[in-house]
């Protein structure tokens, strides 16, 4: 039997702290889980070069702080509310209300690269790009368990199709979660599980080159890659997604892919910047 649409029903709500009253939510345990797993991660690189402690210790906290901030920033300054792209620059003091939702992944990389450049300066001493080629190995697994709870959200879907694994969205989800009847979206593209895929396979080689073909003795060679993979994905997608926000309509290239433009043109430019630092040292051997 083919299916004609898979009915989504997740609860984005995973349970209720008892005594508090307070909801927790799968996109901020997934969050969590993919923060959690890609620290880990970065640990076991720090221990396998034999690096300080101390900074891994500092740059975790950096770029926990920046993603925050830089998140929280991209979304009020590059895409504001549906029906005011201005609203928060009017509106400053409403930025800091994160718990009304409103994160971006362009503002959090901002954010991340602005920490960097602050923490290879001021705590270890080295070039950003060292710092890069081994921060951003495992950042591929988070941002899959970042789409992944955009998916329990039932948010940041796709245009309408008739493939047979288009999901139907709840679209009314806070009216849902109160005892009113679900209303579903059109059979749509689940771009979430597209994107959290591509993300998957950027982190998976990014771990490859890093463990594997040690590639990390090359400058900005896995970031690079790293940079390529997610951004030019996330451009490609972008073209099967409903637009997040209502001045997007009509638009050649919405705002998502044209912030991903340069960091395509970055990373193409650091890869080729790598390989060519990798061949010469390969001749020389």
């Amino acid at each position: 039997m083919i299916l004609s649409s898979i009915i989504w029903t997740a609860n984005p709500k995973a349970f209720t702290i008892p005594f508090f009253d307070h909801d927790v939510v799968w996109y901020g345990i997934l969050f969590a889980l993919g923060f959690a797993f890609a620290a880990w991660l970065v640990r076991l690189q720090w221990e396998n070069e034999k690096l300080n402690p101390e900074y891994y210790d500092k740059l975790f906290i950096y770029v926990i702080v920046a993603t925050a901030v830089g998140a929280r920033l991209g979304h009020c300054l590059f895409y504001g509310t549906d029906n005011d792209p201005f609203y928060f620059y009017k509106n400053p003091i409403e930025i800091l209300k994160i718990w009304e939702g409103g994160l971006a992944s362009h503002g959090g990389t901002l954010g991340i690269i602005v920490a960097v450049w602050i923490y290879s300066k001021k705590v270890i001493h080295r070039n950003m790009m060292w710092v890069f080629d081994r921060l951003v190995v495992p950042v591929g697994f988070e941002a899959a368990f970042i789409r992944m709870g955009n998916l329990m959200n039932h948010e940041i879907y796709g245009h309408a199709t008739n493939l047979p694994w288009a999901f139907q969205f709840i679209t009314n989800t806070r009216a849902w979660q109160l005892g009113q009847p679900p209303v579903f979206s059109e059979p749509s593209h689940p771009t979430q599980i597209y994107e959290a895929l591509c993300y998957l396979i950027t982190g998976i080689i990014c771990m490859w080159m890093y463990w594997k073909r040690k590639d990390y003795k090359y400058s900005g060679l896995i970031f690079g890659v790293f940079m390529i993979g997610i951004f030019l994905s996330r451009f490609f997608i972008e073209f099967l997604k409903r637009e997040q926000v209502d001045f997007e309509k009509g638009m050649l290239l919405d705002m998502g892919q044209m912030l991903s433009i340069p960091f395509i043109i970055a990373g193409f430019w650091f890869a080729c910047k790598g390989l060519k630092e990798k061949k010469k040292t390969i001749s020389r051997v």
